[in-house]
């Protein structure tokens, strides 16, 4: 009898053991929330011989100006992002310079998943432009360039602090994205 309890327990054991299987499925990786405030712009002058709308949320550090040449970053020190800008006055073949616009953004190929190229054309003001969308793990995930392709020559480049991951940034560079066309579309020459 003590045999047969024993037994009984046994494989009430086993089989309690060997019944219990857990379905596990893993879960996607989750990022923080990210809260994006208010599009709202300041009218900016820089030291080049252009104005544009840059937003409140930013700040502009001036590196070298020039007479031909203007370099100046626009940093969100929020997102950790900072726009790269170049002016240069148009005094050359200005096929070479949307031509050097065009290979900057495509050092990026190696990396990128895809290169999205937009046009941006604004006849009022004479700005005229492409903005190169990298997708993918990227350094520079928007880089673009605005001129009036007789006098005037802006390049940007956006980067971030840290290293790239493009699914965690995307939200943060599709705000930033808006940004820039914002600010293409705002520019007048001096």
């Amino acid at each position: 009898m003590k045999n047969n309890i024993l037994i009984l327990c046994l494989l009430a054991l086993i089989a309690t053991l060997t019944s219990c299987e857990e379905n596990y499925t893993p879960r996607p990786r989750g990022y923080f929330r990210i809260d994006f405030p208010e599009k709202t712009y300041d009218v900016y002058t820089t030291r080049c011989p252009l104005t544009t709308e840059i937003p409140v949320y930013s700040k502009v550090e001036i590196l070298d100006a020039g007479n031909d040449t203007c370099w100046f970053n626009i940093v969100m020190p929020r997102y950790n992002a900072r726009l790269y800008c170049t002016y240069l006055t148009v005094d050359q073949d200005i096929h070479l310079m949307i031509d050097d616009a065009y290979k900057f953004a495509f050092k990026h190929e190696m990396k990128a998943e895809a290169i999205a190229r937009t046009e941006l054309h604004v006849d009022s003001t004479r700005v005229h432009g492409m903005v190169y969308d990298l997708q993918g793990d990227v350094a520079s995930p928007v880089q673009f360039y605005v001129t009036d392709s007789t006098n005037h020559f802006l390049r940007g480049s956006l980067y971030f602090d840290h290293a790239p991951n493009a699914d965690s940034l995307a939200p943060v560079v599709d705000f930033i994205r808006r940004d820039i066309t914002h600010m293409m579309e705002t520019v007048k020459w001096q």
